[in-house]
C-alpha cells in the first residue's frame, strides 16, 4: 500500500465515501474486520491496515521504528498517499492505543473515533515499568519459543478467558490469525508500541474535540473503569458497555458491535 522510512505499510481500501481507517489489536492483522467490511463499505472509504510487525506489513529490528508516535506518523502521510484528507477512525485495544495517538497527532484529520478496549496509558510509572519489564520477557519467549507456543501462553490469559465461549470455527479462525504472525514482529512490537513503553496520555484527552465511541464489554471489568473515565474526561464521547462481552467485543458480540458502530458513524 505506502513505502515510508524504514517500513512497508500493508493494506486494501474498498467501498467509496467518507474514508473509515480500521487498526486492529496486538497478534492480529486488517482481516480481523472482514465480517464487518462488507456492510461499511457501502457507505464508507474503508481502508484497513496491518499494523507495524502485523500481517504483511513491515517488521524493522528496531522497537524504537514501532512507537506508536512514530505509527500515527506513518498513518497520516499513508492518508495522505490516499488522498484522505479528513478521516473516521476505529481502533481496538492496541489498534485503539495508535487511534489516540493519531486522534492528537492530527486533529485536523480525525473526525470521529471509535476505541474498543482501548487504554491511554499506565498511569503509575512503577505499574507501567513493571509491565514494560513483562513486555520484554514476552518479547524474550516470543524469539526463544516460537509463535506456536506464544500464541498457546497467549491465549491461556485471563483476559481472553470470555473467549472460550465463542464457537469453534471463530476461535480456529482467531488462532490462525495469531500463527501467521512472525516472532520478530510481535517481539518488537510489544517492545516498542506495548503499554509499558506508552506515555500516559490521560492529561491530553480533553483535548480530542472529535466525537468518540467508546466500547467495553461488561465482563471485561478493567476496561469498563477505563472508557467510563475517559468519557467523562473527553469533551464529545459516550461510552457504550456491551452485556456478555469481554475485551473483544467484534468478536463475542458481533451483532450488537457492528449495531453500535453503525448506528455512530451514520449518525454524525
Amino acid at each position: 500500500m505506502c513505502l515510508l522510512t524504514g517500513m512497508s505499510y500493508s493494506g486494501q481500501v474498498t467501498g467509496r465515501g467518507p474514508a473509515l481507517l480500521l487498526l486492529h489489536g496486538f497478534t492480529g492483522d486488517l482481516h480481523t474486520w472482514d465480517p464487518f467490511v462488507p456492510a461499511w463499505s457501502q457507505k464508507f472509504r474503508v481502508i484497513a491496515v496491518d499494523l507495524p510487525g502485523h500481517g504483511r506489513t513491515g517488521a524493522p529490528r528496531d522497537p524504537e521504528r514501532y512507537r506508536l508516535e512514530r505509527c500515527a506518523a506513518d498513518l497520516v502521510r499513508l492518508l495522505d498517499e490516499l488522498g484522505a484528507d479528513d478521516v473516521r477512525v476505529l481502533g481496538y485495544s492496541m489498534g485503539g492505543r495508535v487511534a489516540l495517538h493519531l486522534a492528537l497527532a492530527a486533529p485536523q484529520r480525525v473526525t470521529a473515533l471509535v476505541l474498543e478496549s482501548a487504554s491511554p496509558g499506565i498511569r503509575d510509572p512503577a505499574e507501567r515499568a513493571a509491565r514494560r519489564q513483562a513486555d520484554e520477557e514476552l518479547a524474550a519467549f516470543i524469539e526463544r519459543e516460537g509463535v506456536a507456543s506464544f500464541v498457546e501462553r497467549w491465549e491461556r490469559l485471563p483476559l481472553f478467558a470470555t473467549q472460550a465461549r465463542l464457537p469453534e470455527g471463530v476461535r480456529s479462525a482467531v488462532r490462525a490469525q495469531r500463527l501467521r504472525q512472525r516472532a520478530e514482529g510481535l517481539a518488537n512490537a510489544l517492545r516498542g508500541m506495548g503499554a509499558g513503553v506508552q506515555g500516559p496520555l490521560r492529561g491530553r484527552l480533553r483535548e480530542i474535540q472529535a466525537p468518540a465511541l467508546l466500547l467495553a464489554g461488561a465482563l471485561d471489568e478493567k476496561y469498563v473503569g477505563i472508557v467510563q473515565e475517559m468519557a467523562a474526561v473527553m469533551p464529545r464521547a459516550r461510552a457504550v458497555i456491551v452485556p456478555d462481552a469481554g475485551h473483544a467485543v467484534h468478536l463475542e458480540r458481533p451483532d450488537a458491535f457492528m449495531q453500535a458502530v453503525t448506528e455512530f458513524l451514520t449518525g454524525l
